[in-house]
This record gives C-alpha cells, structure tokens and sequence, in this order.
C-alpha cells in the first residue's frame, strides 16, 4: 500500500500521498490541497516547500554531501574541467571524448559577440557595478536573437541559444571588466580553451603579453566547477520561475544573475574581503575579532564561515581550500589580507567554540582569496560566482522545460483591510 499522509480539517479528515526521491528524502505530495480543502499552506521563503522535482543536483547538508547528476562534488572538482561539468549538468551525463570536443569547439566558435554589443558597454557610467553590465547584456541577447522567445522551440534551437549563452557569458564577463577598469576590450581568441580564453580576454594588454598561468587555470576550473549548482537556491528557483512563463533562456538567466546580485545570496565572497580589509585597517589584530565574534552582544560577524544549509563542513571548502594553498604557494603572494584569512581560518578550525557550532570557513571565505591573489577586484567576485552558476542555471531552465512544467504561482495569505468605500479627497 502507497505510503500517505492525512490532514484534518473542520473533522474531516483528507489523505495526501507521500513521494520519495532516489535519495530517500520524502516529502508530502498537497498539489490538490486547494482544490479539495480550500486551504493553503504558508512557509515563508518556502524553506520547507519543495516547488518541483529535479535529478539534476543532490545536497545534503547535514551530511556535507553534493553531487551532480550523482557524481560527487569532490571527484568532478579533482579530475574533470568547467566545460564537462556543464555538459554534465545540461545534458545529464558525462560525454564522450568527441561529444565534449564538438560542446567545446561550438562554444569555441560563438564566444564573439554581435560588435552592437560594443556600443551598448559605452551607454552604461564608468562607475556602474559589473554585476548590473552582467545582467543588462545577457537580457540584451534576447533582442539579438529574437526566436529565442518562442515557446515551441525544438531540440537543435535550444542547444544553440545554450551553447551561445555559455559562450558569450565569458565575453561579455571578461568586457565588464575591462569597461570598469578603463582599459581596452580584448577579442576572444580560438586556441585556447574556456578558462584560459577568460583569463587572456581579462587581463592581456596590446603592450605586453600575458603568460597564461596553469595552475591559475586549474584553480578557475575548480572554482567554477563548485560553484555549477547548488540545488533550489535563490537564484536558480528565479531562473526556474521565469522561465515558467515561457520567457527566453537570456532573461530567465538574466533575472537569475540580478537574485545572485543580493548580498545575502552571491555577495558573501566580497564581504569576505571586505571584512578582511576593515580588520587590516584596524591593525590586524585577527584575536580581538575573534573574541568580537564569539561576543553575544556585539553585532560584528565573521564572514565566510558556516553556512545556512550546510550544517557540516562545506564539502566545496574542503578542495578550494586546497586550491587557495596550492595557488598562494605557487604565486609567492605576499599579501597582508591572505595573512590575516589564513589566522582567520586557523583559529575557526582549532577554537572549540567554532568546532562546536560547526562555524567552519565555507566556500565563499576561500573563494574570496583565490580570486584576490589572481587579481580579480572584488567588485567582479559575483560576476564570477554568475559564471560558474550558468551551467546550473541552464539545466534548471532546461528541466523545467522538458517537464513541461506549469507558470509558477505563489499563494498568499491576505493581511490587508478588508472591503472599504471609497472616499472622496475633499472629505477626506
């Protein structure tokens, strides 16, 4: 017999099935709650709400575990690259050598950007954020590529705006910077692959050759790989919703890139940097803000330790921390920031008062030092996160699509006056 669940309601009683994923989470099927009852149910942020099924990322945070598409984090991240990831999470297996050399040379092949684009970058103040650029321009990819937006779009239609948007992402990422900092655009180049191209359209000059750094490259790889899916986030739920009315893959994405944008979703890496700056400014003494964070009644917080759904170690901190050692020690960086993070990061592991409330550096506190040692500003770290999220966020869109999926539609529980005649402003 079915497992269910039963709801009483008024004395009567109504039964609802019970559902199990392949992980054995469980969860109570109400989608005709409503309908037979006349309730809803409220859950504020839809913490304990599942608002679709997906095979594409497992988490578990209780655990420390992530996997896409069942291969755990911590294999993809040691021997695979960023573009079979996203092969992986789109498409939903791991390709063939040839499948991954054709996805690589299509990608390959549109990373230039219509030159209208160019024009558009010259609209926006020299002051304005990257992550604002990011978005505006991949919404943008809807006006150059009009069909994008047609609910009926087959197969073929669908892997080409996928493998535009994976590829221009890169471009228009690396020219947001490039606008910001004042400097000249650098045309993506056909003989090197996805990280490497980024790395030269970031910061080759006309005047002086840029060496492309291989254990940089391997770095960014692993960053992005971490960074591919994270599961029913913020940003990703926005992607979904969206893309629910139909909207092109370039909005949708678009609309997920401006939810990463909030500080409490994406921007935790660059507070990390900023909380290390304010302490080297107030002298570097890491002891006296690691007692300000173990004090209740003082409003500082360690930023890029612990994590809202990870209530073990981040099993992404494991290996970018890795990363942040092998890249600093390689680089010979002498940075009084890193030195601080690394105090920092010693006290979080050894202090049983952290251990206890497993207030363990997470991947965004990591994340934040990699990106300062290979000279990327603090203001482009979203705009990295967004890079590394795209696959994710395109195979969310693509699921949803597949499982033809309907419009996203929250309830509500009315809090406002009720019905009230209108009066006119003289009498008022």
């Amino acid at each position: 017999m079915a497992e269910s669940a039963e709801i009483i309601l008024d004395g009567k009683s109504y039964p609802f099935p019970v559902i199990e994923g392949t992980e054995h989470e469980k969860a109570i099927d109400i989608a005709k709650l409503r309908d037979l009852t006349g309730y809803v149910t409220l859950d504020s942020g839809y913490k304990n709400t599942g608002a679709t099924k997906s095979a594409i990322t497992f988490l578990d945070g209780e655990e420390g575990i992530l996997r896409y598409r069942g291969y755990p984090i911590e294999q993809l991240a040691e021997q695979s690259s960023f573009i079979e990831v996203a092969y992986l999470l789109i498409y939903g297996k791991l390709p063939t050598r040839a499948e991954l050399e054709d996805f690589s040379h299509q990608i390959t092949k549109h990373t230039l950007v219509h030159e209208d684009v160019r024009k558009i970058f010259d609209g926006f103040p020299s002051a304005a954020h990257p992550m604002a650029i990011l978005s505006s321009l991949i919404c943008a990819l809807t006006a150059f590529y009009p069909e994008s937006v047609a609910p009926d779009l087959s197969k073929e239609e669908i892997d080409l705006n996928v493998i535009r948007l994976m590829a221009k992402i890169s471009t228009i990422a690396a020219w947001t910077y490039k606008n910001n900092m004042g400097h000249p655009l650098n045309y993506p180049r056909n003989d090197l692959d996805y990280c490497s191209n980024f790395l030269y359209m970031m910061f080759s000059f006309p005047t002086e050759k840029y060496e492309i750094d291989p254990r940089i490259v391997s770095a960014l790889n692993k960053l992005l790989i971490l960074h591919a899916d994270h599961e029913q986030n913020c940003s990703t739920s926005t992607v979904r919703l969206v893309g629910s009315a139909n909207a092109s893959l370039y909005g949708s994405v678009s609309a997920g890139i401006n939810a990463l944008w909030g500080p409490l979703h994406g921007g935790a890496n660059q507070e990390v940097l900023e909380m290390l700056q304010a302490i080297q400014k107030d002298g570097g003494d890491t002891s006296k803000f690691i007692a300000k964070a173990k004090d209740k009644n003082d409003s500082f917080r360690l930023m890029g330790f612990g994590h809202r759904v990870y209530k073990n170690f981040d099993p992404r901190a494991k290996i970018i921390k890795k990363a942040a050692d092998e890249v600093l020690a390689a680089l010979g960086i002498d940075d009084p920031l890193l030195k601080i993070a690394q105090e920092l990061e010693q006290a979080a592991l050894t202090d049983q008062y952290f251990i206890e409330r497993k207030l363990y550096p997470n991947v965004d506190f990591y994340s934040g030092i990699i990106y300062r040692a290979i000279g990327i500003p603090t203001e482009m770290f979203t705009v990295m996160f967004a890079l590394g999220r795209l696959p994710g966020w395109i195979a969310q869109w693509k699921e949803m699509r597949e499982n033809k999926e309907p419009i996203g539609r929250p309830r509500q529980i009315y809090t406002g006056e009720t019905e009230r005649n209108y009066v006119a402003i003289d009498q008022r």
